[in-house]
Parts: C-alpha cells; structure tokens; sequence
C-alpha cells in the first residue's frame, strides 16, 4: 500500500507452513482461459467498484494481450525484470499491486515505452490491484500477514472515507516472540520501536507504508502496530504514545495478496501459477 496521505488525494513469504501450502505453492496446468472472462471475475471478486483509491493506482486490467491466458504470474511491482520473469515462465497474464502508473500522466518514453514495447510483443496482459487486494476479506495482503502471524479472528478497523484499511486482534503474546512471527512470516527482518507494553494485547496490521498515521492507530486502543515502513518521526512519535512499532518492510508485507490472488485465479480457471519474487529492499 502507498502511504495513507498520498492515497487522501482522491479516497482515500513465506508465512506459516499451514498457510504456505494454500497460498504459496505455484502448480502448472496446461489449460487456457479467456481473458476478460478473469478480469470479470477479477473485478466483481475484489469489489473495484465499490473501493475508491489512489487515482495513479488504476486498479483493474491495465494491458490487454490478445484475448487468451495459458498461465498467471504475481508479482508486487511492475518492473521490466517482472515482465522478464513472466515471459520466461511461460505466463501471460501478470497480477501485481503496484501497477505501471504510479508516476501519473508521463510521455511513453524510457522505462514505460519499454515496458509496453515488451508486454506487446510478448502478449503480456498486466492486471493491476492496490487497495481491493489490501483490504479483501479473504486474500488481503492485511487478513493474510494478520492470520501468519496466528492471529485467525481479527477484524477491520481504520475508517479512511468510508474504508476500513487494517484488521486488528485482540492478543496475549510476548512482544518478544511477535517479532519472531512476524520476522518468519516475511522471512526477513524486523525494525521494531518497543515502546510498547512487553505482552501485547491488542495488534494492528496496515500493511505498507502506513507509519504516518500511528497516532491515530493509537487513539483507537492498538499497542503495538504493525506496518511496512514509516517516517523518521514517526519512531519518536511510538515512544511518545507508548506503542510498539514493528517495521517489516514495504515489498515484504505486500507479497501475500498477489500470491493468494493468483493461486485462486488458477483454481477458478485450472491455470498454472508462479510468484516472481523481485524484493526492493525497502
């Protein structure tokens, strides 16, 4: 998820083996589906109807190909070695997060004259889903990284015009041994601000770039939150309020939704699937 202020503009893994093995293992099928019959689904599944976003992210079918899909692939970013990846995976159709107009209105130059240049000549369909996947009740980037950690009753909370753009639980864990969850479940590492109680009792998840908004995630009972990234002041703005705060990164929070989403498209539609694993670093 972009961060919060940017997204007021206009609206607002390796997890656990048990939820590894749903939503992480790619299979291969030799079937062939149409393409606006999953964009359909895609659309009607993820409610982009109803979930207003950032204008940039363009939610939905961003690249068309020719008609016809013969395998998925996931990734969190649009990038050049993404469209690489995909091609030689033998996938068509590729599901990311961040799709390709984040900058907004620019020349078909560089990068993105690349890019089209590639996907067209390797009939390469890009659908692109940001806030519809963070918040998805069943496949979101939030409920997943919230149920890999062990959490698996949890609810929505943090209204942003009309949205609910996290999940928090109730808990009774060590801060201690949450860290080491959360460390396993994006399989890297953890910054944490423990300025927090040390048994934590109620847990908030944004997954992101949702660090600027931790004190009004404290003023609703959370003390320890969890996100991708957040500002410099927002570390002395957790000792302040007294509330954890657990960094796990931006990319690595988000590669849940993309996963899950693509592993249940290739159900819906006996397609194979495989995740393109391209960390930023941040």
């Amino acid at each position: 998820m972009y961060s919060i202020n940017q997204i007021r503009l206009t609206r607002v893994v390796a997890a656990s083996s048990k939820l590894a093995s749903k939503i992480c293992a790619p299979w291969q099928s030799h079937g062939v589906a149409a393409l606006n019959e999953i964009v359909s689904y895609c659309d009607s599944y993820l409610r982009l109807g109803e979930i207003q976003d950032f204008e940039n992210a363009l939610n939905g079918l961003q690249v068309e190909n020719s008609g016809k899909v013969k395998k998925i692939a996931a990734a969190v970013d649009v990038s050049s070695r993404a469209f690489q990846e995909c091609a030689k995976c033998g996938a068509n159709l590729l599901i990311v997060h961040h799709g390709m107009f984040w900058p907004g209105l620019r020349p078909v130059t560089r990068a993105l004259r690349r890019q089209l240049k590639f996907a067209f000549e390797n009939d390469l369909a890009i659908y692109s889903a940001h806030l519809p996947l963070d918040l998805h009740p069943e496949i979101g980037n939030n409920v997943l990284l919230m149920r890999a950690l062990g959490f698996e009753e949890s609810e929505p909370f943090f209204e942003e015009k009309g949205l609910l753009l996290g999940q928090r639980a109730s808990a009774d864990v060590a801060l201690s041994e949450l860290v080491a969850r959360l460390k396993k479940a994006v399989a890297g590492p953890v910054k944490t601000i423990a300025s927090g109680p040390k048994n934590v009792r109620a847990v908030g998840i944004i997954t992101g770039a949702a660090g600027s908004e931790i004190e009004r995630i404290a003023a609703e009972g959370i003390d320890t939150f969890i996100t991708g990234e957040a500002p410099h002041w927002a570390a002395i703005a957790a000792e302040e309020l007294g509330i954890n705060l657990l960094l796990a990164g931006h990319y690595a929070t988000e590669t849940f939704g993309v996963q899950a989403l693509a592993a249940h498209l290739a159900n819906e539609f006996k397609l194979g699937w495989e995740f393109i694993n391209l960390p930023t670093g941040l």
